[in-house]
């Protein structure tokens, strides 16, 4: 499986907003709750989850959307694209990215599915691993050892 060439760009639909993804994901992943649906206006949410530190946002300014509580979902004030999400997981401060958002998405494929008893019933992910709900917490140390392994070291430019 590819994976991104660091340091990866991109930003929203119209480019006022733009930042550069320096740290390669920890899982990816597709979201078939309802929720992500209704935000992304699809069948389901993609995301790349990776450090907090590993996404820079080098122009514009993000505003907070959604249901603007915890989670953060951070989209572009002017076309409202949905960009990424703020979180906090095992101590870490963790943003999941959508994939499409970067100038070259091309590598991405999700790793992992989540809430998959909302799916709709023609969605059909390449995931390796799926979950009903979304993964318990003693899952995370396999899945994020095994997803690195699947998708190998990421590219350097």
């Amino acid at each position: 499986m590819p994976a991104p060439r660091l340091p990866a760009a991109g930003g929203c639909r119209c480019g006022s907003v733009r930042f550069e993804l320096t740290a390669p994901p920890l899982v990816t992943m597709a979201c078939h709750c309802t929720g992500c649906q209704r935000m992304s206006s699809s069948a389901f949410s993609l995301s790349a989850a990776i450090p907090a530190a590993g996404l820079r946002i080098v122009a514009g300014e993000p505003v907070i959307g959604g249901l603007k509580g915890h989670p953060a979902h951070h989209f572009c004030p002017d076309c409202m694209s949905w960009m990424f999400t703020r979180f906090e997981a095992g101590g870490m401060e963790i943003v999941n990215l959508r994939p499409t958002m970067l100038d070259d998405p091309s590598w991405f494929a999700p790793f992992v599915e989540t809430w998959t008893s909302e799916r709709l019933p023609w969605a059909q992910t390449p995931a390796v691993h799926s979950y009903e709900g979304f993964p318990p917490e003693e899952d995370f140390p396999r899945l994020l050892a095994e997803y690195a392994e699947w998708a190998g070291p990421a590219a350097a430019p």
